[in-house]
């Protein structure tokens, strides 16, 4: 079956933002879930190749190579349950990898392992890493950008940029409550490109979202210097102390995170007893 040319379902990029979904009657239980997506996803890579031709994804019928033996794992611990993605490299990319802090220029399609198409976006759009399902902010941190070539009546267009696609198990998409035509308990597939990375400063604070990951775990989400229920990446005074963070920058020079005026060890912008 070839999927690229199904019948296209557009969700305007709505469905890959990761969501909450306040219905708690669904019980499936995360762990032994993903362990049939990743059955699931074996199979479908078993059975399924990649047509260079016109860059479909196809049942295998006469021998082809499948997808399982061109496939890269990443291996990730979410809330104590290990997942596995899996992840085809069609082109690497030239420039820099994004951190999962960071946002990314693509173009993307998502697929249902029905091969039905849910979501698609043509047009290069921008996305945070930090606001899509972490299939995707996961996924994207093995590609790198590509070069930024400017015509002369000032268009442009990416060069080598990073190609490939990402297999999904649900526990890193929409779980066991699903999203608009995505039914619960669903893996997912998603071919992409990524064009250009931007290294975000979601606050503007003059420090780089990534670099407020303050316990190392690549999640700029779970830390909250100040405990004021506003993550360090989105909170213009990290430490609670009154002094906005791009004001605690004595030497001047721009950056927040190189100034430690009593000498304790902490930042200024992290330390209220400065």
């Amino acid at each position: 079956m070839k999927i690229k040319n199904l019948v296209l379902i557009v969700a305007l990029g709505i469905v890959i933002f990761s969501c909450k979904n306040d219905d708690d009657g669904v019980s499936t239980d995360p762990a032994a879930q993903s362990l049939v997506d990743d059955e699931a996803l074996i199979e479908y890579l078993q059975t399924h190749y990649l047509n260079n031709e016109d860059g479909g994804i196809w049942t295998i019928s006469n021998g082809e190579t499948p997808l399982m033996e061109q496939v890269e794992v990443q291996n990730i611990t979410k809330e104590d349950i290990s997942y596995k993605l899996y992840y085809l490299t069609q082109n690497e990319g030239v420039t820099s990898s994004p951190s999962r802090a960071d946002s990314v220029l693509t173009t993307y399609t998502g697929m249902l392992l029905d091969s039905s198409v849910f979501d698609s976006r043509s047009t290069l759009t921008w996305m945070k890493l930090t606001s899509v399902i972490d299939g995707w902010s996961y996924g994207f941190t093995n590609f790198k950008g590509g070069n930024k070539i400017i015509n002369e009546d000032e268009s442009f267009y990416f060069d080598n940029y990073g190609k490939g696609i990402l297999f999904i198990p649900s526990g890193l998409a929409y779980g066991n409550f699903g999203q608009g035509f995505i039914p619960p308990d669903s893996p997912l597939i998603f071919q992409i490109t990524l064009n250009d990375v931007n290294e975000s400063d979601d606050d503007n604070d003059g420090v780089l979202s990534i670099l407020e990951d303050i316990d190392g775990d690549g999640d700029v989400k779970n830390d909250d210097t100040d405990e004021d229920l506003i993550p360090n990446y989105l909170d213009i005074d990290d430490d609670g102390d009154g002094i906005l963070t791009k004001d605690e920058d004595p030497n001047g020079d721009g950056d927040p995170t190189n100034d430690d005026t009593d000498g304790d060890g902490i930042p200024d912008y992290l330390d209220t007893d400065n």
